[in-house]
């Protein structure tokens, strides 16, 4: 019986090159990054991964009602706003490309996580909540006139600000958060063009910071918003 070779044979033609030898040290640490600058931007876009990835579970959690709502709003407004600091340094958005884009590079899976991401604001932001704020059916002696003052006051503001030619993002979209918030805090009711509101904060939350809307965007958001004031004011 003819024994079996314990490795694979090799062709007669072959001969060993020995002036070759490796260049790896296997005790060596293999670095990731070379430079400072290599290891901040890896570190940035480790950070945005988790980030990512803890906004999913948090809204996974929240939808079962596995963490109190005054828990996930304050954990969540703390991640978008790290999200959004990390992502305001050029270089880091450069590598970072999209949200699509670092889903697909990572092979990530978190719808949750980018509907949020999307909108910019905590579920309990752009939902009315359902705890002290007054029911539409109520009276209007039991609801807060400094609730609805404010609410009014916001959407002029926002108004007035389109009508002076403030059309970046970074001018706006504070300002249609403020709107959203006010409104909730008054009428828990999804009032005629409400959903126009939250379209607008996801198109503003998808542009860069100083990026501004054009002139036919500008006079469409201010025809929305304006619809959204009258649906709201339909409520009081």
């Amino acid at each position: 019986m003819t024994s079996r070779q314990a490795y694979a044979p090799t062709p007669h033609s072959y001969v060993p090159n020995t002036t070759l030898s490796a260049t790896i040290n296997l005790d060596e640490e293999v670095k990731l990054a070379e430079t400072r600058a290599e290891r901040d931007l890896q570190d940035s876009l480790a950070e945005i991964f988790s980030i990512i990835v803890t906004l999913d579970e948090l809204e996974r959690a929240f939808f079962k009602d596995a963490i109190p709502e005054s828990d996930y709003t304050d954990i969540c407004e703390r991640s978008l706003k790290q999200y959004k600091s990390i992502l305001a340094d050029e270089t880091v958005a450069k590598a970072f490309v999209g949200l699509e884009e670092f889903k697909a590079e990572w092979d990530l899976e978190v719808p949750r996580a980018t509907e949020r991401l999307k909108v910019g604001m905590p579920s309990t932001a752009v939902t009315a909540s359902t705890g002290a704020a007054p029911q539409v059916a109520a009276s209007t002696d039991n609801k807060s006139g400094q609730l609805i003052l404010k609410a009014t006051e916001d959407f002029i503001t926002f108004l007035d600000a389109l009508r002076l030619g403030l059309l970046a993002k970074d001018q706006l979209h504070p300002l249609l958060t403020d709107i959203i918030q006010s409104a909730n805090k008054v009428t828990d009711q999804d009032f005629e063009n409400r959903g126009k509101i939250i379209q607008w904060l996801i198109t503003l939350n998808q542009m860069k910071a100083t990026e501004e809307l054009s002139e036919h965007q500008a006079r469409e958001l201010e025809l929305d918003i304006n619809s959204a004031y009258a649906g709201f004011k339909n409520t009081l």
